[in-house]
């Protein structure tokens, strides 16, 4: 058994008094370190406080711990005495060769005089206090975590040629140590990323919280009707809630089945006329003399069947909004007596010579392209620019296809709640609707949910229920023969010259417009290349998967095919798929 001398001070002498085995040393020193590695402390006092008790369990005048960061790089440096900012101060005591060499090879170093070692350079000896007159001997041992070296544990002793040392012994020891830190620093890291993480997270619910509850004054806005939470969704109501604080005319513009009355209602119940009436109208529903009626009203014998005088809708919207749908749709001899109206909020009724003045807001609604009817002398530029002070452009369902499993959702639930059923989609069913364009949006959305939830046998809605999984959606065969109808035929041609505004350009005395701004609202089926016409039907599949990236369900919304039947297409004239 190995022992080491221990001495005590006397008063009048010191001298040897016992002799503790070196077994019993370890492990008082290891049972003593154990308690500090697992005190609540500040890493880099726990580890200064382990080497100040190593002292006192061998025979050295330095002690290191050294660890480094991920990146390899020197990151917490102590020692006996340490405190903040002395970090330096015990890294410039450190051997660079030999702590390199102990981290690259993850094994312990013993050098027994550092003025005599090769990895020990001058000024690593002067750091150590070494000299030809005093002999330093050097111990390092690797900390590890796991199979990882993230740091090394190194001492140093003067060799005064009386002290007797087991090196074998101390390496052992201090390696024991070492592994003890080695636990303690991974406890530190894991829970120093898990309170990372959890600030990182806390502050990132924060954020969304903060978006999703917007300052008071930007109130959430809501739309009886609309559902949906894509981003095109959140702009639009975000918009709507804006708009509706102004008294200015509204133009809506998209294209059918996209919310445009539920959208105008919105705008009406936001604002401060939301206790006013809100009338609505579909100019294109109506000829022009039962138009001129329902709008302006008329009086008692205007025309035949007037037995009685009745107000119109201006009338009737006073201090509230009239809704124009479909206001591209009136006559152009029409248009002046609605301009009218608009700029001077006043007008008689039919038959009638009383002025009567209103005050309404205006919101007109359309899907055709105004621009290019302005510039064609179909509408009026003067009445072009009176409604469309505001405009907004609804986006179609294929613009927002992460709303659709909640939109059909909300259908079959209305379905079975009229209809006194139970039916669910299931899985594979809602992939095959957000498959699919629907070009006539949302309308067309709900009419094939409750068609297809009145054939299907439940309770659950499977892919077979669907029209389109057959090639038999009669909306396909629409549209895709709309496409071929107007491919065919040549682009309609727009004057390059236009006249001034103020410029009369005919007997109506409209005025050209500026260059279109705003897109035409068009079925994806339209073929949007003339050349495309004169394609056979392969090169036009071929050309849809180039411009589509070799995605079928893309391809398919440009051809205004179902993915199904574009499958069957690529089969049919053998085009292998492309992959990237």
């Amino acid at each position: 058994m190995v022992y080491r001398e221990a001495h005590v001070a006397d008063a009048e002498e010191s001298r040897p008094t016992t002799l503790i085995p070196l077994s019993e040393i370890a492990l008082t020193g290891i049972f003593e370190i154990s308690k500090i590695l697992t005190a609540p402390a500040r890493l880099e006092t726990t580890l200064a406080n382990v080497v100040n008790l190593l002292q006192s369990f061998m025979q050295m005048r330095h002690g290191t711990v050294s660890l480094l960061a991920d990146d390899g790089v020197p990151d917490i440096t102590v020692g006996a005495g340490w405190n903040e900012g002395t970090d330096d101060r015990y890294r410039a005591r450190l051997p660079a060769k030999a702590i390199d060499q102990i981290v690259a090879t993850s094994v312990p170093l013993v050098v027994e005089n550092v003025s005599s070692h090769p990895m020990f350079s001058r000024a690593d000896a002067d750091a150590l206090g070494a000299s030809p007159e005093v002999r330093v001997s050097f111990i390092g041992v690797p900390i590890r975590i796991d199979s990882r070296v993230v740091g090394t544990l190194t001492i140093d002793r003067v060799r005064d040629g009386r002290s007797i040392f087991r090196l074998d012994a101390d390496v052992r020891f201090l390696t024991m140590i070492a592994n003890l830190i080695g636990q303690t620093v991974k406890l530190h890291r894991v829970v120093a990323r898990d309170r990372e993480r959890l600030m990182a997270e806390s502050h990132r619910l924060q954020k969304q919280l903060s978006e999703l509850k917007p300052p008071r004054e930007r109130k959430k806005v809501r739309v009886d009707g609309i559902i949906g939470e894509s981003q095109a969704i959140r702009g639009l109501l975000a918009k709507v809630g804006i708009i509706a604080k102004s008294h200015s005319p509204v133009l809506l513009r998209g294209e059918s089945g996209t919310g445009k009355e539920l959208i105008a209602k919105a705008i009406h119940e936001l604002s401060s006329r939301a206790n006013g009436p809100f009338i609505k109208i579909n100019c294109a529903a109506l000829p022009e003399s039962v138009l001129e009626s329902e709008l302006f009203g008329h009086e008692k014998g205007a025309f035949t069947g007037a037995i009685a005088s009745r107000k119109g809708r201006f009338e009737l919207a006073d201090k509230g909004t009239l809704f124009l749908d479909e206001i591209g749709e009136i006559s152009p001899s029409f248009q002046a007596k609605l301009l009218r109206v608009l700029q001077e909020q006043e007008f008689e009724r039919v038959g009638g010579n009383h002025t009567i003045k209103v005050n309404v807001r205006v919101v007109a609604a359309t899907n055709r392209n105004l621009e290019e009817a302005v510039a064609r002398n179909e509408f009026r530029a003067d009445l072009y620019y009176r409604i469309n002070v505001v405009p907004m452009m609804l986006p179609p369902l294929r613009d927002r296809a992460s709303d659709i499993p909640l939109l059909a959702s909300e259908f079959l639930k209305n379905f079975n709640r009229e209809n006194e059923r139970d039916l669910e989609f299931d899985p594979a069913s809602m992939e095959l609707l957000q498959g699919c364009s629907f070009p006539g949006n949302v309308r067309e959305l709900e009419n094939c949910v409750r068609r297809t939830a009145t054939l299907a046998p439940g309770p659950a809605i499977h892919q077979d229920d669907f029209a389109c999984h057959h090639d038999e959606c009669l909306s396909s065969i629409l549209w895709k023969s709309h496409s071929e109808r107007t491919a065919q035929r040549p682009p309609p041609e727009i004057p390059l010259a236009v006249a001034p505004i103020g410029r009369a350009d005919g007997p109506r005395g409209n005025v050209a417009a500026p260059a279109p701004t705003v897109p035409t609202p068009q079925p994806p089926a339209r073929v949007e290349a003339a050349s495309d016409a004169q394609m056979s039907e392969r090169e036009r599949l071929v050309d849809a998967m180039e411009r589509s990236g070799w995605v079928q369900a893309k391809a398919a919304r440009i051809l205004g095919l179902t993915p199904r039947q574009i499958g069957y297409a690529l089969k049919k004239y053998d085009i292998e798929v492309k992959h990237f």
